[in-house]
């Protein structure tokens, strides 16, 4: 383990594990994302009604130095808690990487200087790319 490689003390996965590229498909809050319906009415309620750049917008206005992205959420969330049908986490969160193992590599790798990290958020596509890569080679 070199110096930079410290921030993986507690992580289950190394950093060569996430060097390179890898998609996770349909994760982002999308215009297809589902919205519930009332059952009276037929409508969504206003407060399910939104756009992509909305949520994008949402999610780029949390004021953190890790980058936001939105994600869906649940029609039961959005029910119980009357809130919007997307929420805000950072781009390694494990509902978008899908375990917790990925969030804390990704994660260490961010706030390691050894190692550059970029993502793409595809809101039309819903996929979410990240690029892990050694700093001396980016």
């Amino acid at each position: 383990m070199t110096t930079h490689d410290h921030h993986f003390h507690d992580c289950e996965l190394n950093p060569e594990a996430i060097l390179g590229t890898q998609t996770f498909e349909d994760v982002l809050f999308t215009d297809d994302t589902e919205t519930p319906v009332n059952v009276f009415t037929g409508e969504t309620p206003a407060h399910s009604q939104a756009t992509v750049e909305e949520a994008r917008a949402f999610a780029s206005s949390i004021d953190t130095e890790t980058p936001q992205i939105a994600l869906p959420a649940s029609v039961e969330t959005q029910i119980e808690t009357q809130s919007r049908p997307y929420t805000a986490v950072a781009f390694f969160h494990f509902k978008a990487t899908g375990s917790l193992e990925l969030y804390r590599a990704y994660h260490a790798a961010f706030d390691s200087g050894a190692l550059a990290v970029e993502f793409d958020a595809d809101y039309e596509s819903g996929d979410l790319s990240i690029t892990v890569e050694r700093a001396d080679l980016s």
